[in-house]
């Protein structure tokens, strides 16, 4: 049973390696449907701004909600690099995906397939338990697993179930992103970056099991503690990436927070990560400092028809 279990790893690390070199254009796929945050506008910036470096080609699939289309809706990971997921049912835990496609996901990233927790998606399937390992920090009550923080000397604080506070966020602020792990991702990234009107979630809990935490922000609107903004999991032989950056609300169009080009730059070398386990996306000359955003013109992004 190992054996195979092994085997069935190799194969698809060597599948999603062609995948990610096949046409010259790495595939992803964006899994959306239903949200608290505008998913549809999240899924449409967000295919924009992968596919316009380039470097990648999107596909969408959004979840059925009628009863007879979602009992089937089983997406075919294994043809793509990356899948990205974009759903969140915190204010709706009737929202879910099928077993079997919950399972597939699990088989999917276990056996070297790769992971993009978008933004909200963290929030998502407090009841997935393999979920909950793929994430490895999400928004939890405070009885659900370990709360990641940062200590004054860059040091990780483990916080245990039932101490501290369950997940939230005080008001959005332009953050000051500090690289806490140097990685292909930031490679080139001053040490500290502002990026635009974003969330730092304070006591992100899980069970924080194979993490690595790449950056942190001060919370100045809230708590005034320092907690992780981007981290990575290994789980089986698969690569998740996961982050806080990426708010899009309703009634919102193009934020600052997706015009940053700190985080469009961030998108594009973390999808490339995932696919390959090496970046080669260029830092832009514009990319912000300590001192100063970077923020696109609003009117880069067209609505596709």
């Amino acid at each position: 049973m190992y054996k195979a279990i092994f085997v069935f790893a190799i194969v698809c690390v060597l599948h999603c390696a062609a995948l990610a070199q096949k046409g010259g254009q790495i595939p992803v796929l964006i899994i959306d449907g239903f949200s608290n945050h505008d998913w549809k506008q999240t899924s449409a910036v967000t295919k924009w701004i992968l596919e316009e470096c380039g470097r990648f080609k999107v596909d969408v699939s959004t979840v059925p909600l009628d009863s007879a289309s979602w009992a089937g809706w089983n997406p075919s990971f294994e043809n793509y690099a990356v899948v990205i997921q974009n759903t969140n049912n915190i204010q709706d835990t009737t929202l879910r995906w099928p077993t079997k496609t919950e399972r597939h996901l699990e088989e999917y990233v276990k056996g070297g397939g790769s992971l993009y927790i978008l933004h909200s998606a963290n929030n998502a399937f407090a009841h997935w338990k393999e979920y909950d390992k793929m994430i490895g920090l999400g928004w939890r009550k405070s009885s659900e697993g370990y709360a990641i923080e940062v200590g004054a000397s860059n040091d990780i604080i483990r916080i245990p179930p039932g101490q501290g506070q369950g997940t939230g966020h005080a008001e959005r602020f332009n953050a000051l992103v500090q690289i806490m792990t140097r990685h292909p991702i930031n490679q080139g990234y001053p040490d500290k970056w502002q990026t635009a009107n974003t969330e730092v979630y304070h006591f992100p809990r899980g069970t924080a099991e194979n993490l690595t935490v790449l950056s942190y922000a001060f919370d100045s609107t809230g708590t005034r503690r320092n907690w992780p903004v981007e981290w990575i999991v290994a789980y089986g032989t698969g690569r998740v990436y996961n982050s806080s950056m990426g708010h899009l609300w309703k009634g919102e169009f193009y934020p600052p927070a997706y015009r940053c080009i700190g985080y469009q730059t961030t998108m594009i070398r973390a999808t490339e990560w995932l696919a390959t386990g090496t970046v080669t996306y260029p830092l832009p000359a514009q990319f912000p400092t300590a001192e100063a955003q970077s923020l696109r013109s609003a009117d880069t992004f067209k609505v596709p028809k």
